[in-house]
């Protein structure tokens, strides 16, 4: 109902303004053109004036209306993302500021200097110290914000700590897929020559360290406060691995594998009573339009603790038992129950 009356007193004012503007060219008919130039230029003062306010209100009441509703009331889910996130608030403070103090400077003049008897208009075509200051003034603030940024995506997009869990992620019309390494903790090689309508990631089998390699669709599982490597893949056009609860995002290239990695610190259960919400599912999202279905390609990350990620781990399968259970294994190579052993070597942290 209210939101009804917020469009009501919209499109009143619409009427009105439109109503002023026709009422103003008959006035022009009857006074002459002279006469109706000046109060024309006084009432687009005023309505100027008015624009303002009600532009100024306006957006206070979106904000209002709408904060509640995005993901910043949740805060970021990741400890990078923290970081990332203080840097957005600081740029949205200081570009509010300098859009407020513009907007209200370029009304108000609109407002004071209009047309006048015996006002004169000042010109004068160059002015070198202000042309200094709204050069160099916002060259500073945006130089400050740009070295900060590059900050931030040098630290998610370089080199992982050495306790850090890897899962390929590969993108392709339109789902996700998710591989995670063995025992030996080393991804087996792929070669798109090897993909069959069964081994639809392409992996090298040849490969020993692709023997004990996991393979699951959709759903990836993490451990909460354990940072996590996503090595990127796509197999056929360009998309995007957005992460908007972690405040990440990368490109799927298809050829050049991409990487970035995050801290996870707060499990899917502990969201879904922040958010009150027992549908509540942390999601990779595509961010970049690959297709027809592009709205619908979209992945789950599961955060959970360290005993619930070894249990789950524990219970699956390397891919090369699922897809070759009659073939042998090497010697050396780890049983079927990949997870098993590598849930073993992982320490316990909660």
């Amino acid at each position: 109902m209210k939101e009804f009356l917020m469009i009501a007193l919209g499109v009143l004012i619409f009427v009105v303004i439109f109503q002023i503007a026709k009422a103003s060219e008959y006035v022009s008919v009857l006074k002459g053109e002279d006469k109706s130039r000046k109060q024309n230029n006084k009432i687009n003062a005023f309505m100027l004036i008015g624009l303002l306010v009600f532009g100024l209100i306006g957006v206070w009441y979106c904000n209002e209306l709408y904060f509640g509703k995005t993901l910043f009331p949740q805060g970021s889910a990741s400890v990078e993302g923290e970081e990332l996130d203080t840097m957005l608030y600081i740029t949205i403070a200081i570009t509010g500021v300098v859009f407020v103090l513009t907007q209200v400077l370029l009304f108000w003049f609109c407002f004071k200097y209009q047309e006048k008897d015996g006002q004169k208009a000042f010109y004068f075509p160059h002015n070198t110290k202000l042309e200094l200051i709204w050069t160099t003034v916002p060259a500073i603030f945006l130089t400050v914000l740009v070295v900060f940024g590059l900050k931030y995506w040098f630290k998610v997009t370089g080199d992982a700590p050495k306790d850090a869990i890897v899962v390929e992620v590969t993108g392709h019309q339109f789902a996700w897929e998710f591989r995670y390494p063995g025992a030996d903790k080393v991804l087996g090689k792929t070669n798109y020559k090897l993909y069959t309508a069964t081994n639809n990631l392409g992996v090298d089998f040849e490969d020993p360290a692709s023997l004990d390699d996991i393979h699951v669709n959709t759903t990836m599982h993490i451990p909460v406060g354990v940072p996590v490597k996503m090595v990127i893949h796509s197999q056929d056009v360009i998309h995007d691995v957005g992460l908007p609860h972690f405040r990440l995002k990368m490109d799927a290239v298809p050829g050049i594998p991409t990487t970035q990695w995050f801290t996870p610190k707060i499990t899917t259960a502990e969201m879904k009573k922040k958010t009150g919400n027992p549908e509540f599912n942390f999601e990779i999202a595509c961010d970049q339009l690959c297709g027809s279905s592009h709205y619908a390609m979209r992945g789950v990350i599961i955060v959970e603790t360290m005993e619930e990620y070894k249990k789950w781990l524990a219970e699956q399968k390397s891919e090369h038992s699922v897809l070759f259970p009659a073939k042998p294994m090497e010697q050396n190579a780890p049983d079927s129950a990949a997870g098993k052993q590598i849930s073993q070597a992982l320490p316990v942290k909660k």
